[in-house]
């Protein structure tokens, strides 16, 4: 039986992966220091013992006994609540925890893939944004702890690609949606239907024209799942190319949802991309995957997860205290 080891596995990506490895026949070894993640994004794993989970910070030094295939390197914070709260966690989960995890590839002889994003891109003057396109990114705004972070990540791992001759896989993830995204942590999907579902009027940052791709999470592990097992590393996008303005994609939410919300408007955030949209030559040329499933299928399933929370998580707007991880 192979051994994969996904960090973040109680994130919202990260538990979907160890559900689709489970499901393909591997033994998966979860970690995760619960920052972010939620035991109960996996909870339904415990049981099984084909799943067994190591509650640790990834920035520390890793050991995992016996043999590993596999490593996915999916911890960080993703959402800019928590980035730009924790963010010298950020920084050190894009650069000593890819270290730790690239030291262990190297010791277990196994296939290392890190989840880089669509914002190394930045605000991109490239459209849509094709994988040779080398960004434009402002280091030190707000958002640079996260985007440089992982621009530093994809460099990290080339380097021992190329030095060491170590099996790496870059997955460059658009905006991604479905059931397990955390109700109130920023992004824009999970706000506007926590915000129709409240009973609150939808805010759009900006005047709406900016542009976002969304793609349903059960095609983003297809693609993920393709490409650690392909023969290919360099970076590949992977993400849906129907784009949207948010102030379409807002009065979609508010059909969707039923509701009679309106629309308010406040001031576009520093650094925020005005457009992002993937080009996906690469994902359907070297790994024959696209995107199945519709938008409108995607936004069904994923509003009536958020409907199926309870109160308690439907009104949490404040995050878990991050004081004392803080002061390590």
């Amino acid at each position: 039986m192979k051994r994969v080891l996904i960090t973040g596995a109680a994130g919202f990506l990260g538990s979907h992966l160890c559900d689709r490895f489970i499901k393909e026949g591997f033994q998966v070894v979860g970690m995760d220091n619960l920052i972010t993640g939620d035991l109960r994004n996996i909870e339904h794993l415990f049981q099984l013992k084909e799943f067994e989970f190591y509650h640790h910070d990834v920035s520390k030094f890793i050991h995992v006994p016996g043999e590993l295939d596999y490593i996915l390197h999916f911890a960080s914070p993703a959402s800019p609540i928590d980035y730009l709260k924790i963010p010298i966690q950020t920084l050190k989960v894009g650069s000593l925890g890819i270290h730790n995890c690239l030291g262990l590839a190297r010791a277990k002889n196994a296939r290392l893939m890190i989840a880089s994003t669509s914002e190394v891109y930045g605000d991109p003057q490239v459209h849509p944004q094709v994988e040779e396109y080398w960004g434009h990114v402002n280091p030190v705004g707000p958002r640079g702890v996260y985007d440089e972070a992982k621009r530093f990540q994809e460099a990290m791992t080339m380097a021992y690609h190329t030095y060491h001759g170590l099996e790496t896989r870059i997955v460059r993830i658009f905006n991604t949606y479905g059931p397990r995204m955390r109700l109130n942590d920023g992004r824009v999907l999970p706000a506007f239907i926590g915000q129709a579902l409240r009973g609150q009027d939808l805010t759009v940052f900006g005047d709406g024209s900016q542009t976002r791709s969304f793609c349903y999470v059960d095609d983003l592990i297809e693609g993920i799942y393709r490409l650690l097992m392909s023969d290919y590393a360099q970076p590949v996008n992977i993400g849906n190319p129907d784009e949207i303005t948010i102030g379409e994609f807002a009065e979609e939410i508010i059909k969707l949802t039923g509701t009679d919300q309106k629309v308010v408007y406040k001031d576009l955030p520093k650094d925020d991309p005005t457009q992002r949209r993937p080009d996906i030559s690469k994902a359907k040329e070297i790994l024959g995957w696209e995107p199945k499933v519709s938008r409108a299928e995607g936004l069904k399933i994923t509003y009536d997860y958020f409907k199926s929370l309870s109160e308690e998580d439907l009104y949490k707007t404040e995050h878990k205290d991050f004081k004392d991880y803080i002061r390590k």
